[in-house]
């Protein structure tokens, strides 16, 4: 080979080079001393560099740069970590000042494409919240802040930084007004900044406040393990759902409510609410109160705990169904002692005094003093302060907050901020309803681009690494503190050096360890003071009655609204109602037959001097006199995908008694319009097919397992019995592995994280609000939510020339509800193989159900004849079609198509999809474990549902391997509690179901007395 020239350097060579280096960081806008977190400013290392000039595929970006890279860039020397085709994953933790998750992310060519649920963490235990597991997508959004910018126009970085530098010296009274902080390194950059300007507060405020809650427990939120608890009382506290921290509780909460053949015990759950929340679904006794009734019912616990007077018990528990569940709670309280715990979601002061009474008086074991929660600060009184003093201050800060928009006096913050003489600066991502009044736009880096610590428990750290360079020209926020101070430090050398106390003698191998793991032990924030108030403190609330009243609570997709922008979570079908793309008014079905409306029929709702309008929702469940709205919708300067999407309640909201109220008297008036609502789900009940799905009794349970599984008593069509090993079918025979699932419908909570981890790891599209109500929703997974009935209709009626069957039975007014994950069985006898003409639809030798896309026709006879429904059909090119591009949004833009997994395709129009198993998955397990020279082992193939759940209800595994988890439970449940859905019709799923066990007197889906009882319905209109 000839020789090349003297003149030619290889890459090795030049990179380090001074002038090539600074030459090249230049182009970024980036001084040589911040290109690396090193003591050495003069050279970069490989990896960091290639990592900057962003040497990879087409998904590869150019760090700061305006757009991403659109041609392919060869690997000339290829950073030793990445290898196409091959994912990396990094520890880091997802905060957004609400919903803490640690996570791993998943790189593909150095960007990130999926989170997964960090098992090292002691507090998420590898668990997800479909929030988090939506987040990735935030990164690519579109809407972000794309530099430094002065009244909304971009500037240079310098500049904004004298210009604030100057502005601040002189400004007096600065406020920092953020969400809830739990990073001791933020914490200790602002008490920096603090010191170098005088006047300096930092007011943290929630969206969704616990603020009573803090004060009834000496300033922070008590350690609460549910696992310790064998009783659970909540008064409103949606603590499986949107309560604090939702990840963290399930988990606890699911581990005394599995059963086996080896466990057959369970704690009890009783739960008062007003609307149906997720954590109501899920409760063994539930009775649905008005909110002016959970002071009266704190009161009547606290005198039965704490005094020894016992609530009356009801002469007929049926029809008086709060006074019983009250007497239960009370009852079961006492026995449980220090099993007992009691929550609340209310953010009444005295409510919470009691409750901290209670608690205190049971000596409960569920709460551990030592290790309280730090994900909820927010103190109301001290934000309103600020928002009525705000005239006083010469400048504010707005930290990742945004109050005109989330607080219920943003009227308030927005006038004030029209004054220029108030210097105004913004660190949020995007020009949001407060950020866009800033005089400064100072964008925060994305989590995913930031060095960060956080401590949500005492005594539990995390940490927040970078995986991928900045996308646009944004600095950290902290960074931007430190540089306003005058501290030279960049937050990378400010962060490890706030933990050298904690790493021991070894510093760099414990700093290693710490960022590889995600997780470390100890604490970075001051000792808490006691949390359980004395029984003597409690004081009994002030009850309110007259009128209807209006209950504001959060979605569990989309919490406060600061993730609105995300597509992924506005079409996550609500747990409960099923509804996607916007906000409602959730109405007792008595109160809709009363007022003579309909779902969908809009009205208008006045509270605290505020108003607005949403269609209606009739939801069983909702307490009688009372009605719902959900916060986070209505946005206006989120993105072209939040915008407009229903109404903001956050203006329904008071400040009462030094705390946000989320309750009120509200009127309530028709407006004679209409607005279809987009559910994904519209039966409602299980309409008497009992092979559906399977619910019985501890009790039942206990006295006889092997009944508790019904098949001999099917209603509809009559007669008919489990299905015989006679078959038509040639079985197969599965020789290497045979690939299934078991799904506990006892750890189901319904909580949607394994809707949205199908989404993100299959590239599946999102439809739209219209789509969805034409019923084109594209998701391969969804979760059924089936409630109990108190009628039936076994009876053809006469209806002019035909006779209908009714179908739809009316859901109890408190209805028992049952969550079932529901996806592509893989059936050994698959109805829709059959039917295929162009063999687009077969079997695997390893069980699967397959499909070839490119050999789709789309003529649909596979979805038609699948008993189960759950195969998609693209009617259009959702991820190139102009027509999508406002539900889509940021999605398939050149940027938004980083987040596509490469490993799935993108399926074109005319073609069926549906749930594969992750075939993808499985292929790379297997092939992992050929390179080895062994078969895979257990917990290697996981499906990206499975390991999303926070609950762990879904085992996913090879059943030729007897060892496995699924092989086991497959063994050890047959004849017990595992089901086939529909397994009369002799498909043969591989997909079993574990049925699910109520900790009750009696389960209302197939009470006996009420299968008998002849009640007359009307007919139910869909």
């Amino acid at each position: 080979m000839q020789e090349s020239p003297k003149y030619w350097k290889g890459i090795e060579e030049l990179e380090n080079s001074p002038e090539f280096l600074h030459n090249a960081l230049s182009e970024f806008g980036i001084p040589m001393k911040e290109s690396r977190p090193s003591s050495d400013d003069t050279v970069a290392p490989r990896r960091d560099f290639l990592k900057l000039m962003g040497f990879g595929l087409a998904a590869a970006t150019l760090a700061s740069c305006e757009a991403p890279v659109r041609k392919a860039i060869p690997y000339l020397n290829k950073p030793e970590e990445v290898d196409p085709g091959i994912a990396n994953f990094y520890a880091s933790t997802y905060f957004t000042g609400q919903d803490y998750n640690s996570v791993l992310v998943k790189t593909r060519e150095g960007r990130p494409i999926k989170l997964e649920g960090n098992p090292e963490s002691p507090v998420t235990r590898g668990g997800l919240s479909a929030r988090a597991q939506a987040s990735v997508l935030s990164l690519y959004d579109g809407a972000r802040l794309q530099s430094f910018a002065i009244n909304g126009k971009a500037a240079d970085k310098d500049k904004v930084d004298q210009e604030i530098r100057t502005r601040l010296a002189s400004a007096g009274r600065i406020a920092i007004v953020s969400h809830t902080i739990i990073s001791p390194s933020t914490k200790r950059a602002i008490a920096d900044f603090a010191g170098r300007f005088a006047g300096v507060e930092h007011v943290q405020y929630d969206a969704n406040s616990v603020s009573a809650l803090l004060r009834a427990n000496g300033g922070v939120v008590p350690g609460y393990d549910f696992s310790k608890a064998s009783v659970i009382v909540s008064l409103g506290a949606d603590f499986l759902g949107t309560w604090i921290s939702p990840v963290e509780y399930a988990a606890q909460y699911i581990v005394n409510r599995k059963v086996s053949s080896e466990k057959r015990s369970m704690s009890r759950h009783i739960q008062f609410e007003t609307n149906m929340s997720l954590t109501g679904s899920n409760a063994d006794v539930r009775a649905a109160v008005k909110p002016s009734q959970m002071g009266t019912i704190a009161q009547q616990l606290y005198n039965a705990v704490v005094s020894g007077t016992m609530p009356a018990k009801p002469a007929d528990p049926k029809k008086d169904i709060m006074a019983n569940a009250l007497y239960l709670a009370a009852s079961e309280l006492k026995a449980a002692g220090n099993g007992g715990l009691v929550v609340s979601g209310s953010n009444d002061a005295n409510v919470q005094a009691l409750v901290a009474a209670i608690n205190a008086s049971l000596g409960t074991a569920a709460i551990n003093a030592a290790a309280p929660s730090y994900v909820r600060q927010g103190d109301d009184q001290r934000m309103a302060n600020f928002v009525n003093g705000i005239g006083n201050y010469g400048a504010v800060i707005f930290y990742h907050a945004n109050p005109v928009y989330d607080h219920p006096m943003g009227d308030k913050v927005a006038a004030a901020l029209a004054n220029k003489g108030l210097v105004s600066i913004s660190f949020n991502h995007t020009a949001d309803e407060t950020g866009a009044l800033c005089q400064y736009q100072c964008p925060d880096h994305h989590w995913m681009e930031s060095w960060n610590d956080y401590e949500p428990k005492r005594g539990s750290l995390s940490l927040s690494q970078p995986v991928i360079t900045p996308l646009f020209k944004t600095r950290q926020a902290q960074e931007s503190l430190l540089t306003w101070a005058g501290n030279p430090n960049t937050y990378y050398n400010y962060l490890r050096n706030n933990w050298r106390g904690i790493l021991g003698g070894n510093f760099q191998a414990g700093w290693d360890k710490a960022v590889h793991d995600g997780v470390a032990t100890g604490t970075l924030l001051p000792a808490p003071a006691a949390q359980l108030a004395p029984a003597g403190q409690a004081t009994a609330p002030t009850a309110k009655t007259g009128g209807i009243e209006l209950a504001i609570y959060e979605k569990v997709g989309l919490g406060d609204g600061s993730e609105a922008n995300n597509p992924w979570l506005q079409e996550l079908p609500d747990p409960v109602s099923k509804a996607t793309w916007g906000n409602y008014v959730t109405v007792p079905r008595a109160m809709a037959k009363e007022k003579g409306w309909e779902q969908g029929d809009v009205v208008k709702v006045t509270a605290n001097g505020k108003s607005v309008e949403l269609p209606v929702l009739i939801q069983p469940g909702q307490a009688q006199g009372t009605i719902g709205i959900a916060l986070g919708y209505g946005r206006t300067k989120a993105g072209m995908v939040a915008d407009k999407v229903g109404a903001n309640a956050f203006p329904l909201v008071s400040l009462a008694d030094n705390a946000l109220n989320y309750v009120a008297t509200a009127t309530i008036e028709a407006t004679g319009s209409r607005e279809p609502l987009a559910q994904t789900q519209t039966h409602h009940t299980i309409m008497d097919r009992k092979p559906v799905v399977q619910v019985a009794t501890l009790e039942q349970y206990i006295k006889n397992p092997k009944e508790v599984t019904e098949y001999d008593k099917i209603a509809t069509p009559e007669g008919l019995e489990k299905p015989s090993k006679v078959s038509l079918w040639q079985d197969y025979e599965y020789k290497n592995h045979h690939w299934a699932m078991a799904i506990d419908l006892n750890s189901c909570i319904g909580c949607g994280s394994c809707v949205v981890g199908c989404q993100v790891e299959n590239n599946i599209p999102v439809v739209g609000k219209q789509e969805v109500i034409n019923r084109r929703e594209m998701h391969w997974m969804r979760i059924d939510r089936y409630y109990s009935s108190e009628t039936h209709k076994d009876s053809f009626e006469d209806k002019g020339k035909l006779s209908t069957y009714a179908l739809m039975e009316d859901p109890s007014d408190n209805p028992q509800v049952i969550f079932q994950p529901m996806m592509c069985q893989h059936c050994n006898h698959a109805p829709c193989e059959t039917v295929c003409p162009v063999l687009a639809t077969t079997h695997s030798t390893e069980g699967l159900n397959q499909m070839t896309y490119n050999r789709c026709v789309g003529t649909r006879y596979c979805a038609n004849n699948c008993p189960y429904k759950v195969r998609r059909f693209n009617w259009f090119s959702y991820y190139s079609n102009e027509k999508f591009e406002s539900v889509n949004g940021h999605m398939f833009t050149d940027l938004g198509r980083m987040v596509l997994n490469p490993d799935v395709m993108v399926r074109a129009r005319g073609v069926i999809e549906k749930c594969s198993m992750c075939v993808q998955r499985i292929q790379l397990g297997k092939l992992e474990a050929k390179k080895q020279k062994r078969r895979p082992v257990d917990g290697e193939v996981v499906t990206a549902c499975a390991q999303s759940c926070p609950t762990q209800a879904i085992v996913f595994g090879d059943l030729k391997d007897p060892n496995s988890r699924v092989a086991q439970i497959w063994r050890r449940e047959d004849g017990e509690r595992g089901f086939k859905v529909l397994d009369a019709v002799n498909t043969q799923p591989n997909v079993t179901y574990l049925t699910k066990i109520r900790n009750s007197a009696t389960s209302e889906f197939f009470a006996p007395e009420v299968e008998k009882a002849e009640k007359k319905a009307e007919p139910h209109n869909a």
